[in-house]
């Protein structure tokens, strides 16, 4: 088959902006074949772009000859540039089609597609990433990113206007940044080096100039966890500012979740419609429950936890139940945080690190920072770090480190709540964990 080009054509509409008070007006489309129906004198192709969908209608004995010829070419995912004119009907579900003048094939699709475009027969989830890029046509998965996407914008947008500059941090690391063993190593031109688990320390030094910072990026860490809300390397949504302290940024935090929430509402009706998910909006603030009171629902509910643990995913599952939406958990013991979070000068036996939850998956993660040199150094002894290791950040100190807060969002987590996906690769674009390092 001899493929055309664009040319000098293009688009004048996505299908979605094509309706029926255009009746009569010309157009011109591209997209693919989703679907063909042939009933002998009438053909309907079904023609996707990233907007939807609209049916191109082509009756036989009244087409021109070499339209007609075009269609008869056609296949599922064929790429195509479409000029027609608009047609009012009451026959399709938008009330809408298009008869073509022209039929551009722009691109061909083999024959048996791995799986089913239009969605009719679900295919199970490894054989859907195997085939990814085709996959990520799917209307619902289209609704789903496209909700990330708004949220994020939503995001991004309340931080500009709080003062927050956006910033961007090194991936390759010398050495860790919150310790553990949940590295992944690399060669860097002959020395060790790491890939960064979040830009915990960076973004922390940055306030020292830009005061309020937040950067929006890929993180990785190597842990064993292979369950439906674990990745390997996930996008996270960092937030630091100077002169605040944990209650101001959870207060942020719930500003911020808030507003990407009422946005999604507002700009996403279509894509939660197609996704058959009723969004509600939280009220704020959010509940704040402190880790001893955690304790004694758990314990309420039957599930015994020695204070000082961390809580099970099984515990938190009982704590979702009595708390189906969004709430805080503060006041966590000082030895289950990472090593910059901040004990409480009253009682350091607790620190000034929260946990946002939703249900019973921990959202994000954030506190009060240390901004004492001595005191840092102290902590992470005390989690058997050794402090030469993190010598350039501990010299940022001497510098007149402000005191400071922060948190980071998890956005696949975000996205799963917002569109009601139970699987957090459902969510990303390419996943990797444990198993998958393909496509």
């Amino acid at each position: 088959m001899n493929l055309d080009t664009i040319g000098d054509w293009s688009r004048t509409h996505y299908t979605s902006r094509v309706t029926p008070e255009m009746d009569g007006g010309e157009v011109a489309l591209f997209g693919w074949v989703q679907e063909i129906r042939d009933l002998g004198g009438i053909r309907f192709i079904i023609l996707q772009d990233r907007e939807g969908t609209i049916q191109v209608t082509i009756p036989k004995k009244r087409i021109l000859p070499e339209v007609l010829a075009k269609s008869d070419l056609l296949q599922k995912r064929f790429s195509l540039a479409v000029k027609g004119t608009v047609k009012k009907t009451t026959m399709t579900p938008r009330g809408v089609e298009i008869i073509p003048s022209a039929i551009k094939i722009l691109s061909q699709a083999t024959e048996q597609l791995p799986i089913d475009i239009t969605g009719k027969t679900p295919a199970n989830i490894e054989a859907r990433l195997d085939a990814r890029a085709l996959d990520l046509s799917l209307e619902k998965n289209l609704a789903a990113f496209k909700i990330q996407h708004v949220a994020l914008e939503a995001i991004r947008s309340y931080l500009f206007e709080k003062g927050f500059l956006e910033v961007h941090t090194p991936r390759i690391i010398g050495s860790a940044t919150e310790g553990g063993a949940e590295l992944f190593s690399v060669d860097y031109f002959g020395q060790k080096a790491y890939l960064a688990q979040s830009p915990q320390l960076y973004k922390e030094e940055l306030t020292m100039s830009f005061e309020k910072v937040f950067e929006v990026g890929p993180f990785f860490r190597a842990e064993e966890s292979h369950t439906r809300r674990h990745l390997s390397e996930f996008t996270s949504v960092d937030v630091e500012a100077a002169f605040e302290n944990a209650q101001d940024v959870m207060t942020l935090l719930e500003q911020v979740i808030h507003y990407a929430c009422v946005t999604v509402r507002e700009r996403c009706t279509a894509e939660l419609s197609t996704l058959k998910y009723k969004f509600e909006v939280p009220d704020v603030p959010f509940k704040r429950l402190t880790y001893d009171q955690v304790l004694n629902d758990l314990k309420d509910q039957g599930v015994a936890i020695q204070w000082g643990e961390d809580i099970p995913t099984e515990a938190f599952r009982e704590l979702g139940k009595l708390y189906p939406y969004f709430y805080f958990i503060t006041d966590w013991p000082t030895h289950a945080k990472a090593f910059y979070i901040k004990p409480r000068p009253d009682k350091p036996e607790v620190c000034e690190g929260f946990d946002l939850m939703w249900r019973y998956i921990e959202l994000v993660s954030g506190g009060t920072r240390i901004s004492s040199k001595e005191q840092l150094m102290e902590r992470m002894s005390e989690k058997g770090l050794n402090p030469e290791s993190f010598k350039y950040h501990l010299q940022a100190f001497d510098y007149g480190m402000p005191p400071h807060a922060g948190w980071a969002i998890g956005l696949e987590r975000l996205t799963m709540i917002m569109t009601g996906k139970k699987n957090i690769r459902e969510v990303t674009l390419y996943p990797r964990d444990k198993v998958r390092l393909t496509p």
